[in-house]
């Protein structure tokens, strides 16, 4: 399962990242064969995952970000029965944990603003073991470089990437994938 996921990332330089309808309607023509699903509540979730799937992308749902879902282990439980997304992605160790044990695929989300948060992240791979990492702001190519030379496991570039150069820095220091909610990315 998770080479296909591996290898599913490194076809797709550049996620579509969606947080509204206007955003899901868009990135469902676009070239992007993963969708990160950034809004939603418990009585929509499922909908706004089947679109993604009736257009052969994967769904992965940032459920920290779901309304009307708790930061407890059941979250993943409910995303697992009452979806049919692929994945998620979570800040909270334990969700991924959770996710892992329900064999979804796992992206653990870390926003690298200091010394401490770079050292969370080494001590939270080697407990968790997600699947990748996502990190951000995705605009600093040299900490993405020292990211990627230090983890064994694929690394995402997420927010604040608006252009092509943004793009080809995160992937020439290591990134396998961009994320974006940048409409203007997914079709570049």
């Amino acid at each position: 399962m998770k080479h296909t996921f591996t290898k599913t990332l490194e076809d797709c330089p550049v996620i579509a990242a969606v947080k509204d309808n206007e955003g899901l309607e868009q990135c469902l023509s676009s070239e992007s064969s993963i969708v990160f699903i950034l809004y939603g509540d418990i009585l929509t979730i499922s909908d706004i995952v089947n679109r993604v799937k009736e257009c052969g992308k994967l769904a992965m749902v940032h459920v920290d970000l779901i309304s009307g879902l708790s930061s407890k282990e059941i979250s993943v439980d409910f995303i697992k029965e009452h979806t049919r997304a692929d994945g998620i992605i979570s800040t909270k160790p334990m969700l991924i944990k959770r996710a892992k044990e329900l064999s979804l695929y796992t992206i653990l989300r870390f926003f690298v603003i200091d010394s401490m948060a770079y050292e969370n992240i080494k001590k939270q791979c080697t407990n968790v073991k997600p699947d990748c990492i996502e990190i951000l702001p995705g605009i600093m190519p040299k900490v993405i470089k020292k990211i990627c030379n230090t983890q064994n496991i694929p690394v995402i570039a997420g927010g604040l990437i608006s252009d092509k150069e943004d793009i080809m820095q995160a992937l020439d220091a290591g990134a396998v994938s961009i994320s974006t909610t940048n409409p203007k990315v997914w079709f570049m």
